[in-house]
């Protein structure tokens, strides 16, 4: 494993954009192409303001580059790691590094510089004990373990969550304008942006609870008393983390913003050419209301290829719901595989 690359900051903070100083005014919304939008901010409010990237072991990093690549992230070595990033832009949004077996390795949340001491303020009141960076991981961030003993990293970094929804470029082709190229014309698409990760629990309350209260992410929707998902206060996606209930932890996937809903069914089909056919899809949910297709890693857990997902402004308070199970999976849509829920690590 390798020494992180940038003292606890994003790779953004590494000269890539400009940041401004003045006013704790914080970098470019990677999700915008163009020109700078100035970030959100929910004024009071403690809380992180991103998923900044998660790091899952796997025991075949070979294998975990033909997966992610196929998928259409750039994977690029560092050290004893592959990190993962989207077409174009600078943010780190996932690493892998070699174990035994697929799990979690850490959730690094991102942020804004003067929050950090009072979050760190915030852990230490509710008794969560600092720990050591894993091996190779520098400590200039905070580390500590959730209520389900997974790494967690706390650091300063800029926004990665997006400013405003990102949108989906669906429509119709103009009249005498051929709308579709012919297959072997096309090529998988390039997501633009890690979206959220989804995890089991033992016990969905007590996680939601935990996340609440230490980094102050707020319950978005809950389904059945079963599954729990989570946005960021700064202005956030629906949830940039969810949770699922299980005999144990585990990760179940990753989900990445696409362009359109042509680009998830170029997606699904990219892949079941380079051998990862199993998946679910093409489908809408319910809770967040994103377009999907979910395709089997090579671990038994799911990457997805999503858009359109619900966003919640800064200066809005989302009404949580509380959901029928029948909305646990899909508005419309195949039913999901056997195995869709199962947590292999358990």
């Amino acid at each position: 494993m390798r020494q992180s690359r940038d003292g606890g900051c994003s790779p953004l903070a590494r000269g890539c954009l400009t940041l401004v100083s003045k006013g704790n005014r914080h970098g470019d919304d990677m999700t915008q192409i163009r020109g700078f939008i100035a970030p959100t901010r929910r004024p009071g409010a403690l809380g992180v303001h991103s998923l900044d990237h998660f790091c899952l072991a796997v025991p075949d990093l070979e294998a975990a580059r033909r997966f992610y690549t196929a998928f259409g992230l750039e994977v690029r070595e560092d050290g004893n790691a592959l990190d993962l990033y989207t077409a174009g832009q600078p943010h780190r949004w996932g690493s892998l590094v070699e174990g035994p077996r697929k799990r979690l390795h850490h959730l690094s949340f991102g942020t804004f510089d003067d929050d950090f001491v009072r979050l760190r303020q915030r852990l230490k009141r509710l008794g969560i004990a600092r720990t050591d960076p894993p091996d190779g991981l520098d400590g200039s961030g905070l580390w500590f373990h959730d209520c389900d003993g997974n790494a967690v990293e706390l650091h300063v970094a800029e926004k990665s969550s997006p400013n405003a929804k990102t949108g989906t470029a669906t429509g119709s082709s103009a009249a005498g304008v051929r709308g579709a190229l012919p297959r072997g014309q096309t090529h998988g698409p390039q997501p633009r942006r890690l979206s959220h990760v989804l995890m089991f629990t033992p016990d969905v309350a007590r996680a939601v609870r935990f996340y609440n209260d230490a980094l102050g992410l707020r319950l978005s929707d809950e389904v059945g008393g079963v599954i729990a998902f989570l946005h960021g206060i700064h202005g956030s996606d629906h949830h940039l983390l969810a949770f699922v209930n299980s005999e144990a932890p585990g990760y179940h996937h990753s989900s990445w913003d696409v362009a359109s809903v042509s680009d998830i069914g170029i997606g699904a089909v990219n892949m079941a050419d380079n051998g990862y056919s199993k998946g679910w899809g093409l489908g809408r949910h319910v809770v967040g209301s994103n377009y999907f297709h979910y395709v089997a890693d090579p671990w038994g857990s799911w990457a997805e290829y999503a858009t359109d997902i619900d966003y919640i402004p800064a200066d809005q308070d989302w009404p949580a719901g509380s959901h029928k199970p029948e909305d646990a999976f899909k508005l419309w849509g195949p039913e999901p595989p056997d195995d869709f829920a199962a947590n292999l690590e358990a």
